[in-house]
Protein backbone atom coordinates (compact mmCIF):
# COMPACT_ATOMS: atom_id res chain seq x y z
CA UNK A 1 0.00 0.00 0.00
CA UNK A 2 2.97 2.13 0.86
CA UNK A 3 4.66 1.93 -2.29
CA UNK A 4 1.53 2.35 -4.27
CA UNK A 5 1.04 5.94 -2.55
CA UNK A 6 4.44 6.79 -3.43
CA UNK A 7 3.76 5.44 -6.76
CA UNK A 8 0.36 7.28 -7.25
CA UNK A 9 2.31 11.13 -5.72
CA UNK A 10 4.94 10.89 -8.75
CA UNK A 11 2.40 10.37 -11.15
CA UNK A 12 -0.15 13.73 -9.92
CA UNK A 13 1.73 16.09 -11.76
CA UNK A 14 -0.96 18.86 -10.50
CA UNK A 15 0.30 22.49 -10.47
CA UNK A 16 -1.43 25.34 -9.71
CA UNK A 17 0.44 28.34 -10.36
CA UNK A 18 -1.12 32.14 -8.98
CA UNK A 19 0.72 34.80 -10.29
CA UNK A 20 -0.49 38.64 -11.02
CA UNK A 21 2.40 38.97 -13.64
CA UNK A 22 0.00 37.99 -16.71
CA UNK A 23 2.99 37.80 -19.38
CA UNK A 24 5.11 36.00 -16.35
CA UNK A 25 2.54 33.66 -15.50
CA UNK A 26 1.70 32.47 -19.34
CA UNK A 27 5.35 31.70 -20.51
CA UNK A 28 5.87 30.23 -16.79
CA UNK A 29 2.65 27.97 -17.34
CA UNK A 30 3.81 26.98 -20.83
CA UNK A 31 7.40 26.22 -19.76
CA UNK A 32 5.70 23.98 -17.12
CA UNK A 33 3.27 22.20 -19.33
CA UNK A 34 5.79 21.20 -21.96
CA UNK A 35 8.01 19.75 -18.78
CA UNK A 36 4.88 17.51 -17.67
CA UNK A 37 2.95 19.03 -15.71
CA UNK A 38 -1.39 19.48 -15.87
CA UNK A 39 -1.17 23.50 -15.19
CA UNK A 40 -4.41 25.36 -13.62
CA UNK A 41 -3.05 28.92 -13.35
CA UNK A 42 -4.88 32.09 -11.39
CA UNK A 43 -3.49 35.63 -11.09
CA UNK A 44 -5.11 36.51 -7.65
CA UNK A 45 -5.36 35.23 -4.28
CA UNK A 46 -9.33 34.24 -4.57
CA UNK A 47 -9.15 32.57 -7.13
CA UNK A 48 -6.39 30.38 -6.16
CA UNK A 49 -8.30 29.80 -3.29
CA UNK A 50 -11.55 28.70 -5.88
CA UNK A 51 -9.15 26.58 -7.54
CA UNK A 52 -7.86 24.64 -4.49
CA UNK A 53 -11.42 24.62 -3.58
CA UNK A 54 -12.11 22.96 -6.59
CA UNK A 55 -9.11 20.68 -6.41
CA UNK A 56 -6.29 20.74 -4.24
CA UNK A 57 -3.15 20.48 -6.52
CA UNK A 58 0.24 18.11 -5.99
CA UNK A 59 2.16 21.27 -6.37
CA UNK A 60 1.90 24.57 -6.38
CA UNK A 61 4.48 28.30 -7.23
CA UNK A 62 2.71 31.10 -5.92
CA UNK A 63 3.47 34.88 -5.94
CA UNK A 64 3.93 36.22 -2.73
CA UNK A 65 2.48 39.91 -2.91
CA UNK A 66 -0.47 39.98 -5.31
CA UNK A 67 -3.17 42.58 -6.08
CA UNK A 68 -5.96 41.00 -3.95
CA UNK A 69 -3.58 40.23 -1.15
CA UNK A 70 -0.64 38.11 -0.13
CA UNK A 71 -0.26 34.49 -1.82
CA UNK A 72 0.75 32.97 1.81
CA UNK A 73 -3.32 32.92 2.32
CA UNK A 74 -2.99 30.59 -0.54
CA UNK A 75 0.18 28.42 0.48
CA UNK A 76 -2.02 28.08 3.79
CA UNK A 77 -5.39 26.95 2.13
CA UNK A 78 -3.42 24.67 0.23
CA UNK A 79 -1.55 22.85 3.36
CA UNK A 80 -4.75 22.34 5.08
CA UNK A 81 -6.94 20.76 2.21
CA UNK A 82 -3.24 18.64 0.62
CA UNK A 83 -1.01 18.13 3.28
CA UNK A 84 1.45 17.04 0.90
CA UNK A 85 1.84 19.55 -1.67
CA UNK A 86 4.69 20.82 -2.61
CA UNK A 87 5.16 24.72 -2.60
CA UNK A 88 7.15 26.96 -4.02
CA UNK A 89 6.37 30.86 -2.98
CA UNK A 90 8.15 33.36 -5.56
CA UNK A 91 8.55 37.11 -4.92
CA UNK A 92 10.76 40.27 -5.78
CA UNK A 93 10.77 41.29 -2.57
CA UNK A 94 13.11 38.63 -0.88
CA UNK A 95 13.42 38.93 2.79
CA UNK A 96 14.50 36.68 5.23
CA UNK A 97 11.26 37.33 7.51
CA UNK A 98 9.00 36.70 4.44
CA UNK A 99 11.19 33.32 4.06
CA UNK A 100 11.06 32.26 7.27
CA UNK A 101 6.98 32.87 7.42
CA UNK A 102 6.17 31.25 4.04
CA UNK A 103 8.22 28.23 5.19
CA UNK A 104 6.28 28.00 8.49
CA UNK A 105 3.67 27.51 6.34
CA UNK A 106 4.73 24.56 4.68
CA UNK A 107 5.93 26.16 1.68
CA UNK A 108 9.32 23.66 0.28
CA UNK A 109 11.29 26.81 -1.03
CA UNK A 110 11.47 30.56 -1.73
CA UNK A 111 12.66 31.61 -4.81
CA UNK A 112 13.68 35.15 -6.48
CA UNK A 113 11.79 36.45 -9.40
CA UNK A 114 12.55 36.44 -12.40
CA UNK A 115 12.99 32.72 -12.04
CA UNK A 116 13.54 30.40 -14.80
CA UNK A 117 11.51 27.07 -15.24
CA UNK A 118 14.43 25.40 -14.63
CA UNK A 119 14.70 26.89 -11.48
CA UNK A 120 11.34 26.62 -10.43
CA UNK A 121 11.15 22.50 -12.01
CA UNK A 122 14.41 21.82 -9.46
CA UNK A 123 12.94 23.76 -6.53
CA UNK A 124 9.49 21.71 -6.80
CA UNK A 125 10.77 18.43 -7.57
CA UNK A 126 13.98 18.31 -5.06
CA UNK A 127 13.86 15.73 -2.37
CA UNK A 128 14.38 15.69 1.07
CA UNK A 129 15.11 18.83 3.19
CA UNK A 130 17.89 20.32 1.57
CA UNK A 131 17.04 23.17 -0.94
CA UNK A 132 17.90 23.30 -4.74
CA UNK A 133 21.15 24.74 -5.91
CA UNK A 134 21.34 28.76 -6.02
CA UNK A 135 21.03 30.14 -9.88
CA UNK A 136 24.36 29.61 -12.04
CA UNK A 137 24.00 33.38 -13.20
CA UNK A 138 21.75 35.50 -10.30
CA UNK A 139 20.42 39.11 -11.01
CA UNK A 140 22.99 42.09 -10.50
CA UNK A 141 22.25 44.40 -7.51
CA UNK A 142 21.56 46.85 -9.83
CA UNK A 143 19.05 44.72 -11.80
CA UNK A 144 16.89 43.72 -8.04
CA UNK A 145 16.79 47.71 -7.41
CA UNK A 146 15.77 48.33 -11.16
CA UNK A 147 13.03 45.79 -10.88
CA UNK A 148 11.86 47.17 -7.74
CA UNK A 149 11.59 50.41 -8.67
CA UNK A 150 10.15 49.17 -12.02
CA UNK A 151 7.19 47.08 -9.94
CA UNK A 152 6.80 50.40 -7.56
CA UNK A 153 5.98 52.51 -10.74
CA UNK A 154 3.90 50.18 -12.15
CA UNK A 155 1.97 49.73 -8.67
CA UNK A 156 2.14 53.81 -8.97
CA UNK A 157 -0.24 53.71 -12.26
CA UNK A 158 2.78 55.15 -13.76
CA UNK A 159 3.03 58.74 -11.77
CA UNK A 160 6.51 59.40 -11.32
CA UNK A 161 6.16 61.71 -8.47
CA UNK A 162 3.96 59.13 -6.09
CA UNK A 163 6.54 56.83 -7.22
CA UNK A 164 9.46 58.90 -5.74
CA UNK A 165 7.76 59.55 -2.79
CA UNK A 166 6.90 56.06 -2.05
CA UNK A 167 10.36 55.07 -2.74
CA UNK A 168 11.96 58.20 -1.01
CA UNK A 169 13.98 59.38 -3.38
CA UNK A 170 14.22 62.56 -5.57
CA UNK A 171 11.88 62.77 -8.26
CA UNK A 172 14.10 63.69 -10.95
CA UNK A 173 16.58 61.14 -9.77
CA UNK A 174 14.03 58.58 -10.55
CA UNK A 175 13.28 60.23 -13.85
CA UNK A 176 16.96 59.60 -14.71
CA UNK A 177 16.34 56.00 -13.86
CA UNK A 178 13.23 55.23 -15.61
CA UNK A 179 14.50 56.73 -18.60
CA UNK A 180 17.54 54.06 -18.93
CA UNK A 181 17.49 50.76 -19.77
CA UNK A 182 17.42 47.60 -17.43
CA UNK A 183 21.18 46.91 -16.39
CA UNK A 184 22.13 43.08 -16.99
Amino acid sequence: MAATAVLTEHLDRSLLIVEDDKPFLERLARAMETRGFSVTSSDSVAEGLEQIGKSAPAFAVVDLRLGDGNGLDVVSALKRKRPDARVIVLTGYGNIATAVTAVKMGAADYLAKPADADDVIAALLATGPEKSEPPQNPMSADRVRWEHIQRIYEMCNRNVSETARRLNMHRRTLQRILAKRAPK
